[in-house]
């Protein structure tokens, strides 16, 4: 499955100065652990094991699973018998044993330039106990559920702790979300406690969250399930300046005194308040290692969300070693992902990775465009970043404004690029590597999922020869295969479904309660297979190419294709800033290629334009891929996390109006504007 040796031609390689400290210097030794964790799993995950507190210790294997549905139930288990507390491993280990007490955890960059915080690990443990003793005098107790419904604040980060610390599982919900889809999450888990916060800016748009927490908890009034207690923090309003969480410059950049709060007494209670009289030690509570940790939605392409669940020792373990092998980490490194804790990128490489091993994190409030499409750069500059973690929608967009409000800052700190949340277009793969890392900064393309719960494929910076646009290889302990639609397994170059043959201890265990569609959504249609719903192909060289989800690969008269491939085909083009491919149904080829590009500044659509596009697909994957549709899209229908939602833009491809839950989206207008320019004909 992994080759010998890696290739030397076409592809990147890291700078050789990293190889000299780096935890995986070489594809050899990469190649030499991966068969280890492979061959030997127990004595590989056994040796991550001992850098963790542990109140008691695990007997038998260390992984136990079935994943073959014929065979009985879907489960995996890791460490039985074993027991600890994730926010003591994350806290007090790096307090007391590891003497960080005074390292900066992190340093808050609020949406206002000048707006910032630092906060070191002992500050964090602090208000970590003081908020666990608030959970526990409102009746909260290990198992219970508490759904957290915040901005990018560092009291995010201590409210979640501060459920793991007394073994209640945190439920939390971007709060780019809408009341509704706050409503049916706290429906879903049954949460007990809501805790949220006034109101918070994105760029210079005021979100009055109170406002919104107040309308899902009526939704769930209104059917039946009252939450018996809110707590708000007060982060746009004067009580933010009476109890700083660390040393930080005075809030008065990010005061609101016209936001209307709404306040329910009977329900409402205030962070500040509930705080100033709790005492700063609480003793943790230990958790078995299968125990619940949190709950995390992630929609499916149709239905309600599914609550994806994560449990204790497996999924602490594999965010830490994922953390500090795919970045390799370093005791004096300042990393910065920019992703939102609301998505499982900042659960797991903002809080729970960065924290396990001591690192100093960048926690950042903004946008990437606001004040100025520099700001990113600011911000390296400014905490010296040395790994940064973004999107390909981030960068894509960045690359919209030229390389020169990048090169407006030195950026000479940065060591480490990665990129997640999609497959990256080489183009944009060139761009991040030449212009934001100058050629000198290894690029880890990391391909993962909420379900997974930590990297599954990536490059290893100091250790994986790269090629622009693929995941690489897989991480210790996961073991990839690609299937044909008969569930057969391909060998050497092929494409077709990404699937893994067995478990890795941070692979979640159930779609919260419901066993049955966990199941049936990743068991049932490949039986032994967890099935990513992804499709991959394998390159002569044994490279994995990550090709879009399976409902975004077309059967084009008996040929698979990829939409990314397509889409990647398409954004070469000089003119077009992004493209999306969806698949309209075609009475002889079975699927047809509908294709939204929207174009850069300035640029006007015609028809000798349309023509050099097809042109261009044609030529790059073939004749078979060439464009039935083309239709310009001023902009493209995306979650506020930023994933443009296909699910939309195939309803609008056929003319179909019943576009089902569409909440998530940033701007629903795009939707309006696509169905008026709809195409008829080719």
């Amino acid at each position: 499955m992994i080759p010998d040796q890696a290739p030397k031609e076409d592809v990147f390689l890291g700078c050789e100065e990293m190889k000299k400290e780096a935890h995986v210097p070489s594809f050899e030794k990469y190649k030499e652990l991966y068969l280890k964790s492979i061959d030997n799993p127990d004595e590989f995950w056994g040796d991550v094991a001992k850098d963790f507190f542990w109140k008691t210790k695990h007997s038998g294997q260390f992984l136990d699973y079935n994943f073959d549905v014929t065979k009985g139930e879907i489960f995996v288990k890791c460490m039985e018998g074993a027991s600890t507390n994730i926010c003591y491993n994350l806290l007090d280990r790096n307090v007391h044993e590891r003497k960080l007490g005074d390292k900066v955890a992190f340093y808050w960059e609020g949406n206002e330039p000048g707006d910032e915080l630092t906060v070191t690990y002992r500050e964090l443990l602090q208000r970590v106990c003081q908020f666990a003793n608030v959970l526990k005098s409102q009746g909260v107790k290990k198992g219970d559920r508490v759904s957290i419904y915040m901005p990018m604040v560092v009291e995010l980060v201590v409210a979640m702790l501060a459920c793991v610390r007394i073994g209640a599982v945190h439920s939390i919900v971007f709060a780019g979300f809408s009341a509704e889809s706050l409503c049916e999450r706290i429906l879903d888990s049954q949460c007990s406690l809501l805790v949220t916060a006034d109101g918070f800016y994105r760029g210079d748009k005021l979100i009055n969250l109170k406002f919104l927490a107040d309308e899902a908890l009526q939704k769930c009034r209104d059917k039946g399930f009252p939450v018996k207690r809110c707590i708000m923090l007060k982060h746009l309003s004067k009580e933010a300046e009476e109890t700083p969480l660390g040393s930080h410059s005075p809030p008065a950049k990010r005061s609101c005194p016209d936001l209307q709060v709404p306040w329910n007494p009977d329900v409402d209670l205030c962070w500040h308040t509930l705080v100033h009289g709790a005492s700063d030690e609480c003793e943790p509570e230990w958790c078995e290692s299968e125990d619940p940790l949190f709950i995390l939605y992630t929609s499916g392409s149709t239905g309600k969300p599914k609550g994806v669940l994560h449990t204790v020792s497996g999924y602490m373990l594999y965010t830490a070693v994922t953390f500090k092998l795919v970045f390799d980490y370093q005791p004096d490194d300042v990393y910065w992902c920019t992703a939102d804790i609301g998505w499982i990128t900042g659960h797991s490489y903002i809080t729970y990775g960065p924290l396990a091993n001591g690192a100093t994190s960048v926690l950042f409030e903004g946008l990437p465009t606001y004040p100025d499409v520099s700001r990113m750069w600011e911000i390296v500059d400014k905490y010296q970043v040395t790994k940064f973690y973004t999107a390909p929608t981030a960068i894509r967009l960045l690359m919209k404004y030229g390389s020169e409000p990048v090169q407006k800052y030195k950026r000479e700190s940065l060591k480490v690029l990665g990129t997640v949340g999609e497959p990256i277009n080489p183009e944009a793969w060139q761009w991040y590597y030449n212009v934001v890392g100058e050629k000198r900064c290894p690029i880890v393309d990391t391909f993962w999922q909420t379900e997974t719960g930590g990297h599954v494929l990536t490059p290893l910076p100091a250790a994986t020869p790269m090629k622009p646009g693929s995941a690489t290889f897989p991480f210790f302990g996961v073991v990839p295969a690609i299937l044909n639609e008969s569930g057969e397994e391909l060998e050497g170059p092929s494409e077709g479904y990404l699937v893994f043959k067995q478990p890795w201890p941070g692979v979640m265990r159930t779609v919260y309660g419901n066993q049955q569609r966990f199941e049936t959504t990743y068991f049932k249609k490949f039986p032994g297979y967890y099935v990513t719903g992804d499709g991959c192909r394998r390159d002569k060289d044994g490279y994995y190419w990550i090709t879009g989800r399976i409902d975004d690969m077309l059967n084009v008269s008996g040929h698979l294709l990829s939409t990314a491939e397509v889409e990647s085909a398409l954004v070469e083009h000089e003119v077009v800033a992004e493209a999306a491919v969806v698949g309209r149904p075609h009475p002889v080829k079975g699927e047809s290629l509908y294709c939204f590009v929207t174009l850069t500044d300035g640029v006007t659509y015609n028809r000798a334009l349309e023509a050099e596009l097809r042109k261009q697909v044609r030529e790059k994957i073939g004749a078979i891929a060439t464009p039935d549709y083309i239709q310009e899209a001023p902009g493209l229908p995306k979650t506020r996390s930023g994933k443009i939602m296909r699910r939309v833009l195939r309803k609008i491809a056929c003319d179909e109006r019943d576009l089902g839950d569409i909440s998530t989206l940033a701007d629903s207008s795009v939707v309006d504007q696509l169905f008026q320019n709809r195409c008829c004909t080719v």
